[in-house]
């Protein structure tokens, strides 16, 4: 029966904090469930294993409750091996797959020494997919809710419409798809349905198997779950509107516009607060903002950019190096940047021609511009704590997260307006004196440079941007306003699947 005073949702994602992070994906997965199980839900987790997990150091054991077990793919099985741990302050228990070699790898999508996607990622996660429905039917335990983020776990809703579809376990079971970013679909050839399982007679013009003569996992979640999100009410427009945001599902989305919903990731104010993050060199608050000097001055020292005389902005920039970050309009404008009276530093890493130019331009005007290139999480919090504004130009941004621990910090945003960007930053209004940021609308060069001009002029009033930083620093984009509409959405699908 199903458990009608406590939902049983069970996530399943390629990433999640503290255990596997590759971006966002892994800060939404980590936080969320920890505030859903306060709203009373049940929660449990599925991850693969991948061999960068800290086993010993996350507490991770092998599962008692479950010992291995055989899956069946391709022509014949490969063997599941289950381990579990406890989500660090919540009674959220974490399962993580393992099996066939495909998860005992460097890499978690991609391959480090080609940096492109492994080549059997689509057995990887069908695997994965079909390893994690068993589990939860070796466990025993009803499941209310299956919520999967992302293509990665587009095959769960897919095979409960088909390989369980008569399984009585998973009679009431919904799904809610999350889409976290629509560029990464998942592609592959058409015969990998067979090595999953799957018969040929479902792969056809306009089902949700078929994609151009391919298989897209990303439709597949979308046409078989029963409700789907995305991260942010402006881009579950946007993906809507058209190729430049859709990817070519923009129809696909379309069809499924009653069921999709967009909502506002929030932030773990546990982890990214000023006043207590012990990631910081001085803790400082919307009263006290003098540990933000301490912050600033211990970045440049870190990053080796020198004091200089007077009040000099420092604008800060956390990212993937890629082109949806914004990062050929940095390239273009970079020179124009350099001869603004700033400081810059840079924190991220991703293609190389963004590695060489930053490098490059950095070496040209190392008393203005750092670069450090890799992931830091230490480093990315001593940016949002030491730098006066944060610069997030992107092409589209389908929530964004970094624009909020901005505002939670005083580091006032610089942001294009799209996707999240355009739901959490208020442009600033001089006459009214208003707004959290400065945002720009055309994707150029020209705009971009117009919006960090903006930012100057209202830095050199001090007692402007003070106000500014006090107003951001009120900003709340918690876990706890978003988690109930998730709650809503489970509420929703019960209710379908119980009619």
């Amino acid at each position: 029966m199903i458990n009608k005073d406590r939902k049983h949702v069970v996530m399943f994602s390629a990433e999640a904090a503290p255990y596997v992070k590759v971006g966002g994906l892994a800060d939404v997965v980590g936080a969320l469930p920890k505030v859903l199980e306060r709203l009373g839900a049940k929660l449990t987790v599925v991850l693969p294993f991948y061999r960068v997990i800290p086993h010993e150091k996350l507490g991770i054991r092998p599962a008692d409750a479950c010992p291995s077990f055989e899956v069946k793919v391709g022509p014949g099985t490969i063997r599941a091996d289950v381990a579990q741990a406890t989500m660090p302050g919540t009674g959220v228990t974490v399962f993580f797959l393992s099996g066939g070699g495909y998860f005992s790898r460097d890499g978690v999508y991609d391959d480090p020494a080609t940096r492109k996607g492994y080549a059997d990622n689509l057995q990887r996660f069908a695997f994965y997919a079909k390893a994690g429905l068993e589990l939860l039917r070796r466990l025993g335990e009803p499941v209310d809710v299956m919520h999967c983020h992302d293509s990665q776990t587009a095959l769960v809703p897919g095979l409960l419409r088909t390989l369980y579809q008569n399984d009585p376990f998973f009679a009431h079971t919904g799904c809610l798809f999350t889409i976290h970013n629509l560029a990464y679909q998942g592609l592959h050839e058409k015969e990998g349905l067979s090595w999953i399982g799957l018969d040929s007679d479902i792969f056809y013009p306009s089902s949700p198997f078929e994609f151009w003569g391919k298989v897209n996992l990303m439709k597949i979640g979308i046409e078989t779950a029963d409700l789907v999100s995305t991260v942010s009410v402006t881009y579950a427009r946007e993906i809507q509107s058209g190729p430049e945001f859709g990817y070519g599902l923009e129809g696909v989305l379309r069809n499924r516009a009653a069921d999709l919903y967009g909502i506002v990731n929030g932030i773990d104010y546990d982890e990214w607060n000023p006043e207590t993050d012990p990631l910081i060199p001085a803790h400082y608050s919307a009263e006290d903002l003098s540990g933000k000097a301490a912050c600033k001055a211990a970045l440049l020292q870190t990053m080796k950019l020198p004091r200089r005389k007077g009040r000099i902005p420092l604008i800060g920039i956390i990212s993937r190096l890629a082109d949806q970050k914004g990062f050929d309009l940095i390239g273009e404008a970079i020179q124009d940047i350099a001869k603004q009276d700033l400081q810059m530093v840079i924190l991220g890493t991703g293609q190389l021609k963004y590695h060489e130019l930053f490098e490059q331009i950095s070496a040209h005007h190392p008393e203005k511009i750092a670069v450090k290139l890799g992931f830091d999480n230490e480093l990315a919090h001593r940016i949002e704590a030491g730098a006066d504004m944060f610069l997030m130009p992107s092409k589209y941004e389908p929530c964004g997260l970094n624009q909020l621990y901005s505002l939670r910090y005083g580091t006032v945003p610089i942001v294009r307006a799209t996707g999240g960007l355009a739901d959490t930053v208020i442009d600033y209004d001089v006459p009214g004196d208003s707004g959290t940021g400065f945002v720009f609308h055309d994707y150029s060069p020209r705009d971009m440079m117009a919006a960090i001009e903006r930012a100057l002029v209202i830095y050199a009033d001090s007692e402007r941007w003070q106000r500014l930083m006090v107003r951001d620093m009120m900003q709340r984009w918690s876990w706890e306003e978003s988690a109930p509409k998730y709650m809503k959405l489970y509420e929703r699908i019960c209710e379908r699947r119980n009619a």
